[in-house]
C-alpha cells in the first residue's frame, strides 16, 4: 500500500495536524508513507519523521501547470496508489487523477464552520466528489451534510487523533507556576478570543496572578487587531499573553494548568485531544464535536459559546477547587487515550484503504 497525504500547508492548523499524524503513523504501517504540501512549508515540516516521503510543490495559483506536471510525476514514480488530500487540496487531486485513472482519491473534510455550514459554496467540490473513492468527515455534522449536498455513497466519520512531541523543549511561558491557563488556537474569528479575553478579566478580579496565554498562528489582520485592542481596554496586559505558533506544544501545555477553548465554531478541535494528553483540565464551548469528544460532563467543564458568564464561571470552578480539577484532567486524560488513539484511528483508515484498493 502506497499512500500520499495532501495537504495546502505545513503550518500548525488542525488539517495540518492531522495530515502529518497519519503520514508518520501510516509510515510504520504502509510500504510507502509521503506528504506533499502543496502551497507552503510551515513549523510541522519539522514535526515529519524520517521515514515519511516528503515534497513541497510551491504552488502559486488554483491550476500551476509547473507544479501539476511535478505532482503527476511524483506520483508515477513511486507508484502511488492513494492520495489522502485534506481540505482544499481536493482540487488538485481531482486534477492529478485525470491523469491517472488507478489513482484513488480518500477526501478528509476538515471544514471548521460547522455550524455555518449552509453558507459553504460547494459547486466545484460536488464535481470533483465523482472522482473520490471515499470522503472522511472529522465530525458528524459534516457527514451528514455531505450525503445530502454531495450525494456521495461512501462517507464515514473519522475522530481526529493527536500526538505530541514530548522531548522537545524551547517555549518558557511568562506568569506564575501553577497559575496558568491556556489557549491553543490560531487567531481566527471563529475561535473567539474575545469573549474568553472578558472572561478571564472576572477570574483577575478574584485571583490576580492567573494568567492566560494564547497561542497560534496570527494572521495579522483586524481580528487581531481587535483581540490586542481587548486586553488592553480590559487592562490585562500584565495576565493576557499572546505568542505565535510554537512547536513544543506538550512542553507548552504542561506549563499549564487549564485547557481553555471558546470557539462559537469547531469540528473537532486538535487542542482538545492535545488537553487530554498532557492531562490538563477543559474548559470549552459545546459546539461542533466537542460535546461527543467529551461524552460526558463528568470530565470537562462545557458552556455555551459568547457567554462571557458561563465562561468565567468555568474557569474559577477549577481555580478554586483543586480536587475536582484533578479529578476531571484525570479522567479526561484515559478518555482520550481509550478513545482518540493513533492505533485505533489508524486501523480504521488501513481497512477503508484496503476496501477501495482491493
Amino acid at each position: 500500500m502506497r499512500v500520499l497525504q495532501l495537504i495546502d500547508s505545513l503550518e500548525t492548523g488542525g488539517a495540518e495536524r492531522v495530515a502529518v499524524n497519519l503520514a508518520n503513523a501510516l509510515a510504520k504501517e504502509t510500504k510507502f508513507s509521503a506528504i506533499c504540501a502543496t502551497r507552503k512549508e510551515g513549523l510541522l515540516k519539522n514535526e515529519i519523521n524520517p521515514d515519511v516521503h516528503y515534497l513541497f510543490l510551491g504552488k502559486t495559483k488554483a491550476i500551476d501547470i509547473a507544479t501539476i506536471k511535478k505532482m503527476i510525476s511524483y506520483v508515477k514514480t513511486n507508484q502511488i496508489e492513494i492520495i489522502h488530500a485534506h481540505s482544499s487540496s481536493f482540487f488538485l487531486a481531482s486534477i492529478i487523477r485525470l491523469f491517472n485513472k488507478s489513482l484513488k482519491i480518500v477526501w478528509h473534510d476538515h471544514y471548521g464552520n460547522a455550524e455555518f455550514l449552509n453558507k459553504r459554496k460547494h459547486n466545484v467540490l460536488k464535481v470533483c466528489s465523482k472522482l473520490f473513492s471515499h470522503i472522511f468527515a472529522v465530525n458528524t455534522t459534516l457527514e451528514t451534510w455531505i450525503k445530502t449536498n454531495l450525494k456521495h455513497k461512501s462517507v464515514s466519520y473519522l475522530p481526529n487523533f493527536a500526538t505530541l512531541n514530548t522531548t522537545l523543549k524551547i517555549t518558557d511561558l511568562k506568569g506564575e507556576t501553577g497559575k496558568r491557563v491556556v489557549c491553543l488556537a490560531n487567531f481566527r474569528e471563529q475561535k473567539d478570543h474575545i469573549t474568553l479575553i472578558k472572561a478571564f478579566k472576572t477570574v483577575t478580579e478574584k485571583h490576580k496572578n492567573w494568567t492566560l496565554h494564547c497561542i497560534g498562528k496570527s494572521f495579522n489582520d483586524d481580528y487581531f487587531d481587535k483581540v490586542k485592542s481587548e486586553i488592553q481596554k480590559q487592562d490585562l496586559e500584565n495576565n493576557v499573553f499572546l505568542y505565535k505558533q510554537k512547536p513544543d506544544v506538550y512542553h507548552i501545555l504542561k506549563q499549564c494548568e487549564i485547557g481553555a477553548l471558546s470557539s462559537i465554531s469547531e469540528g473537532l478541535p486538535i487542542a482538545l485531544l492535545e488537553y487530554g494528553i498532557a492531562n490538563l483540565a477543559v474548559v470549552a464551548t459545546q459546539v461542533g464535536e466537542i460535546g461527543n469528544v467529551v461524552s460526558n460532563k463528568k470530565n470537562v467543564s462545557l458552556v455555551s459559546p459568547n457567554s462571557v458568564e458561563e465562561l468565567s464561571k468555568a474557569i474559577l470552578l477549577y481555580i478554586e477547587n483543586e480536587a475536582l480539577k484533578q479529578e476531571h484532567s484525570s479522567a479526561f486524560s484515559k478518555h482520550i487515550e481509550a478513545n482518540y488513539s493513533e492505533n485505533s484511528q489508524i486501523k480504521s483508515i488501513i481497512n477503508t484503504y484496503k476496501q477501495i484498493l482491493y
